[in-house]
């Protein structure tokens, strides 16, 4: 039985206690996940395609706004995790849309349990994306990018997008998708995050030795602003700081399998402070080389001649190496859109659970495959959905809905400060992603006229 589901069991409990149960019922011999294997699997839930994204989003902002905005949103996000910790616990709730069904009723835990889906379908497609282009090759305002397989062997039918894109869903992302433990991708997510590194590692190493080359110009500082619209513009990057930090989907899933659930707050802050560190570096780094050339995928930059030693080789093991991190956290991210469509379709019509229903498991997770394999095939850029789902669904389940529990404080825990910074948390959210639509709206239609 999982905590939450006794219903004579609503009242307040010890912040200290367990949040969800340490073994599942049909797992008997799982004697819970390590402090370790859960920083790695909550910290690869963060770092995903905001590496490469973020370098653009300093380029907007300039060096000091776009760091400092990187931080805000790195401690904005460990309090919303927070309050929902402290609110399940209080509860005995065993999942975000439980959390959000106590606080709002049926509508509510259906409400966050569809952006969480829609978020990370987005997400997975983005992720897609990204290694066609990186293995295949991308296009971006007329210039041909030449990915890694094109630059080895050249244009054929096995270096297309599509090929690569088909290959990779088949051959590496499906049987890492049917692990049915999220502790099960301890070792992949440690992968990932090692990846991640060496991506960073690289970039660092470049930029210092062109620094003491003086291949280097002074970065931009702060944004360039003319008129009213390049204010707007600078909030389009809101949707993209947002997405970056999203991990509030696994925060459950992640304690429910702790060995020692009081240690998920540590959890929390050991992965947030581990990811913005390698954001920080990212974004200053990525920016600090490319300049005003840094791309909306920093990625597609390095398909060039760095003009020092070894060049090309780094280029080749960047890519590589970011692409192979990407394809580990897919799977850590389609986890939790599995667990939310079981819930939201079929929580009131069976009583068994997903990991033991071998029929259900099976079928919506070849059902998500396919609808992400057919989205990264057919939408052309990845910003358009780091908009539209950084904007909506992501600044949702990030902030408004941990911010929205907290203000209605069903169990009298929230403290006066507590519900100031969740109004905070909500204006900023709503008018943030309000400029930032009415923004991408504006630029999409100038662009359309440029036609």
């Amino acid at each position: 039985m999982t905590i939450g589901s006794d219903t004579k069991n609503k009242a307040t409990v010890d912040e200290n206690s367990p949040l969800l149960p340490k073994i599942q019922e049909s797992d008997v011999k799982f004697n819970g996940a390590s402090f370790s294997s859960s920083v790695f699997n909550l910290s690869t839930t963060i770092i995903g395609a905001g590496i490469m994204a973020l370098p653009a989003c300093v380029k907007k902002l300039g060096i000091v706004p776009g760091l400092t905005a990187i931080v805000l949103t790195a401690l904005l996000t460990e309090k919303s995790i927070d309050f929902m910790i402290r609110f399940s616990r209080a509860g005995n709730i065993s999942s975000y849309g439980s959390l959000m069904g106590d606080s709002f009723g049926k509508y509510g835990k259906s409400l966050v349990q569809i952006c969480i889906i829609v978020n990370n379908i987005g997400c997975l497609i983005i992720y897609l994306i990204i290694i066609g282009d990186v293995i295949s090759g991308t296009s971006s305002s007329g210039i041909h990018h030449y990915g890694i397989l094109e630059g080895w062997f050249g244009l054929h039918w096995w270096t297309g997008r599509s090929f690569v894109i088909a290959f990779t869903t088949l051959v590496v992302v499906a049987p890492l998708v049917n692990f049915k433990r999220i502790d099960s991708l301890r070792f992949t997510s440690a992968l990932s995050v090692g990846l991640a590194g060496v991506f960073l590692v690289i970039v660092v190493g470049i930029s210092i030795v062109k620094i003491i080359s003086g291949g280097i110009m002074i970065p931009r500082l702060f944004p360039i602003i003319t008129d009213l619209a390049s204010v707007f513009e600078l909030f389009t990057t809101v949707p993209v700081l947002v997405t970056a930090y999203i991990c509030h989907t696994n925060v459950h899933s992640i304690n429910n399998e702790l060995k020692d659930s009081t240690q998920m707050h540590r959890v929390v802050k050991t992965s947030g402070v581990l990811c913005s560190c390698v954001y920080l570096l990212s974004s200053f780094f990525g920016f600090l080389l490319f300049g005003e050339e840094t791309l909306d995928d920093v990625l597609a930059n390095f398909d060039i001649d760095l003009e020092i030693p070894f060049g090309l080789i780094l280029n080749d093991i960047i890519r590589i190496s970011y692409a192979a991190h990407l394809m580990f956290v897919f799977p850590v991210i389609f986890y939790a859109a599995r667990i939310n469509i079981d819930g939201l379709l079929f929580s009131s019509s069976s009583t068994r659970p997903l990991v033991v229903d071998n029929f259900r498991f099976g079928s919506i997770t070849f059902s998500l495959v396919g609808i992400i394999f057919l989205g990264a095939n057919f939408i052309p850029s990845i910003w358009y959905i780091f908009q539209f789902f950084g904007a909506t669904t992501a600044i949702c389940v990030g902030f408004i809905f941990p911010a929205a529990i907290t203000l209605r404080d069903k169990y009298n825990i929230s403290t006066k400060s507590d519900k100031t910074l969740s109004i905070f948390m909500i204006v900023l959210s709503v008018s943030s992603s309000v400029v930032a639509i009415y923004s991408n709206v504006y630029a999409l239609f100038k662009k359309n006229e440029a036609y």
